[in-house]
């Protein structure tokens, strides 16, 4: 049985824009997978250890029959959460908007900077999350008002990640109305070889 985890954005939950649609979709179309999904803990208010915790609190069996889906922030989470983990493989991840660094935009009023800043200044091991996998997709947009295009090129190199770039779905996000997004599931199995 494959096991997707997706972990939400920065002030999502589990409800929001397409993580539902996705993962009716993969449910519905396939029997051997199952799709876990569930809220951040201080959703408006992420922070690194509780994100993380809660990650390791969700994901039961950790090898190469787990996936992950990532959100923004979510991508964060998700390679924080495998840096320090000592096993073989895993199965592959998806990112949708992942980020190192962020726009000003992003972060232009004191609160959203306090927030943001751990997780912009304290350093994630890619070696290590790399050594994981060699099956990660990033999905960008081309007018993302958080994630500056510069990152296409930083996950490409960090992970040797194949990059799909949309146009006009800015932070591919429920403000975005994206609801679905065919790239998403199209990667996804790609991801899962289920195609």
């Amino acid at each position: 049985m494959k096991t997707i985890y997706l972990v939400h954005c920065w002030g999502g939950t589990s409800k929001d824009g397409w993580y539902p649609w996705i993962k009716e979709k993969l449910l519905s179309e396939y029997k051997n997978i199952n799709v876990e999904t569930f809220d951040m803990p201080n959703t408006d208010k992420p922070e690194i250890k509780e994100w993380v915790n809660k990650l390791e609190e969700k994901v039961l069996n950790l090898d190469e029959n787990t996936y992950f889906i990532g959100h923004s922030i979510g991508c964060q989470t998700i390679m924080r959460y495998l840096e320090n983990k000592n096993i073989d493989k895993i199965g592959g991840i998806l990112f949708v908007t992942p980020w190192i660094d962020l726009l000003p935009y992003a972060i232009n009023d004191e609160e959203s900077y306090k927030i943001a800043y751990p997780w912009l200044s304290i350093s994630i091991n890619f070696e290590s999350v790399k050594k994981l996998t060699n099956n990660i997709t990033c999905i960008f947009s081309d007018n993302d008002y958080f994630v500056p295009l510069n990152q296409i090129e930083k996950f490409k190199q960090l992970f040797n990640a194949k990059i799909i770039t949309v146009k006009d779905k800015g932070h591919i996000s429920m403000e975005d109305d994206v609801y679905k997004l065919d790239e998403i599931l199209e990667e996804m199995k790609l991801i899962l070889k289920l195609k």
